[in-house]
């Protein structure tokens, strides 16, 4: 049972067992961190097929693309930064244009890393990772949804970038809720006429709680959570936004690359319209909790409700 205390690095690491023991061509590659992740409770039960190629992400990723080459169907694990930054090469040439069949989870991303500081901290790669083609980007909301997806993710042919949060955000959704997941739709988890939040990771939480004190105001929000970022779903937010006419977009992201970025190409091409957005804004990370880094970087409510008023003031 999925639980506001339930972290979801154990829910990745649970689902990920069962497909092991289901697939025996399912393989997992750390890189020195498979304590942090929770991959090491799995290292007695399946001996052969967990590797720890220590602090070498580059060589990980060249690794996977290798054994992907022969038919095995690799999971790569490390920090976000570290799974990104640091094998961009690798995941563009050995994975990506090989057409292999690797899955990414990069861990704590943006604000997440907290006191791991600012070279920690991955405020970019979203943006490195959708230029590359043929590449999936999803970034789970809580634990419900990743549950639900999992099978999805791990049924998909191809590279897929999991942008997950270790711990236990704010549960967004209810694990008795009758909700029918799709990796490659966005869910209207908020509806509204007036503007369109659009919102990923532990932003969808935010803008929720930001249309909830919003609604007293008298002001109508439709909360749009895009999990998946890339292919994002163009459909569903041309549809609230031809409603709303007027966009907000939230993200634990630079705003440059990432979310923003994808939303904004879409409107250009189909439906233009005002856009303000909650982001990081050309600056690097640095050491702190969650709580002092969401005002640093102004990721709070307040922040999301000042964005909306905005926007609404510019489609006047």
């Amino acid at each position: 049972m999925i639980t506001q205390e339930t972290f979801m690095k154990d829910v990745f690491t649970s689902y990920l067992a069962e497909e092991m023991r289901r697939d025996e061509k399912v393989v997992v590659l750390d890189a020195d961190l498979a304590k942090c992740i929770g991959t090491n409770k799995m290292w007695a039960e399946f001996p052969d097929r967990m590797f720890d190629v220590g602090v070498a992400e580059a060589n990980m990723a060249s690794i996977a693309a290798g054994l992907s080459a022969y038919g095995f169907k690799p999971v790569i694990t490390s920090f976000a930064p570290f799974v990104t930054r640091r094998c961009a090469d690798q995941i563009m040439i050995s994975i990506a244009y090989a057409k292999q069949n690797v899955k990414i989870i990069g861990t704590d991303p943006g604000i997440c890393a907290e006191l791991n500081g600012g070279t920690h901290m991955p405020l970019e790669d979203i943006g490195m990772l959708r230029s590359i083609p043929n590449v999936t980007i999803y970034e789970p909301t809580d634990a419900v949804e990743l549950a639900r997806l999992m099978p999805q993710i791990m049924a998909k042919e191809g590279v897929v970038y999991v942008r997950l949060h270790r711990k236990n955000p704010t549960l967004v959704y209810s694990e008795d809720e009758n909700r029918a997941f799709d990796l490659y739709k966005a869910d209207v988890v908020r509806e509204g006429k007036d503007v369109s939040i659009v919102a990923s990771g532990i932003m969808v939480d935010t803008a929720v709680k930001a249309s909830e004190a919003l609604a007293e105001e008298g002001i109508s929000c439709e909360v749009v959570c895009c999990h998946t970022i890339k292919p994002i779903d163009a459909e569903t937010i041309l549809r609230s936004v031809k409603k709303t006419n007027a966009v907000v977009t939230c993200e634990n992201h630079n705003v440059m690359g990432g979310l923003r970025s994808a939303v904004c190409e879409v409107l250009c091409e189909n439906y233009p319209a005002p856009v303000r957005s909650v982001g990081v804004k050309e600056q690097f990370g640095e050491v702190g909790k969650v709580p002092y880094l969401r005002k640093a970087f102004r990721l709070e409510e307040v922040d999301v409700i000042a964005a909306v008023k905005e926007v609404l003031a510019a489609k006047k």
